[in-house]
């Protein structure tokens, strides 16, 4: 099939160029952006805490104190101790450490399949279209609290991989809509067109021209779901739902030092604390990717490119 080749590589020599300055372009709208530059660090901050951490402190989270219980924070616990003695310091890295994990796994995944789902409905239309959006339609009315409150017992001893694949199920159906709509608008552009005069096969056409053109959505979408995962595992954990003993998430942390936040402030505030700054980093980093895609978006008095 020479044609079909030939055809792939002109249209990919004639877009490479196009995506390659497209990039440095958004890349250097990003950086002129305060808020998505200041998000962006203290993201990366995060997750250097998170993960680096637990290396500076001799205690683990499973550690137990048992000289010192409900203790203020100090040298001994730079966060203090729980009702138990464990050091918050530790439980309170292990806990964003999971939240982390679970709200980029769940924005990677939701992200992925609302990009073929929507593309594949919006390329193919007819009975295919129809298909995929009676499944949007479906999910969009169960109730996906209740749903995965049902099969919390099932994410016991560390099967939170479940979880993240029941918290990926549910939020992936409206950024799919907006897909259809988009690889509608654009499965009729000349290089379109060109790929399938050339005999390049539709799923090519969707994975190698139609998604990557519309990359700009996925992204900012992707951003946008970190933080929404990360709202909903916090939720979810702080009713039992979610992260299930042994493991610790900060939704399991907030729940257990809320008896004790008048008491015992340092118990509850600092995974609270952290929560907040990961949740504003990252809406932070989603609008500075947002006005870098969508200059003709930016409010007034930001940087212009």
């Amino acid at each position: 099939m020479p044609e079909e080749q030939l055809g792939e590589e002109l249209i990919k020599e004639e877009s490479a160029p196009r995506a390659s300055s497209r990039g440095r372009l958004v890349a250097r709208r990003f950086l002129r952006t305060k808020q998505g530059v200041t998000g962006l660090i203290v993201l990366a901050l995060l997750f250097v805490l998170a993960f680096a951490g637990p290396a500076l402190t001799d205690w683990s989270y499973t550690d137990k104190d048992f000289m010192s219980f409900l203790q203020p924070p100090s040298a001994r616990h730079w966060f203090g101790t729980s009702q138990t003695g464990q050091d918050i310091y530790a439980v309170t890295l292990r806990g964003m450490q999971k939240s982390l994990i679970i709200g980029l796994l769940v924005a990677i995944i939701s992200t992925a399949v609302a990009a073929i789902v929507g593309s594949f409905a919006g390329y193919f239309l007819g009975w295919t279209d129809r298909m995929l959006m009676w499944v949007v339609d479906l999910l969009l009315v169960l109730p996906s609290f209740l749903i995965i409150a049902i099969m919390s017992p099932l994410f016991r001893g560390g099967n939170w991989p479940l979880f993240v694949l029941m918290l990926a199920a549910f939020m992936w159906m409206v950024t799919s809509r907006i897909m259809r709509s988009m690889t509608i608008s654009i499965k009729e552009r000349e290089f379109i067109a060109a790929a399938r005069f050339m005999g390049v096969s539709a799923p090519k056409i969707i994975f190698r021209h139609v998604i990557p053109n519309l990359a700009s959505l996925l992204i900012v979408d992707a951003t946008i779901n970190v933080s929404a995962a990360i709202l909903t595992e916090t939720s979810l954990s702080y009713f039992g739902f979610g992260v299930q003993p042994p493991d610790v998430s900060l939704g399991t942390l907030i729940a257990d030092g809320t008896r004790s936040a008048t008491t015992a402030p340092w118990t509850f505030f600092f995974a609270t604390g952290l929560l907040i700054i990961t949740v504003l980093a990252v809406n932070l980093v989603g609008d500075g990717l947002r006005d870098a895609f969508d200059p003709t978006a930016r409010r007034p008095g930001k940087a212009r490119s």
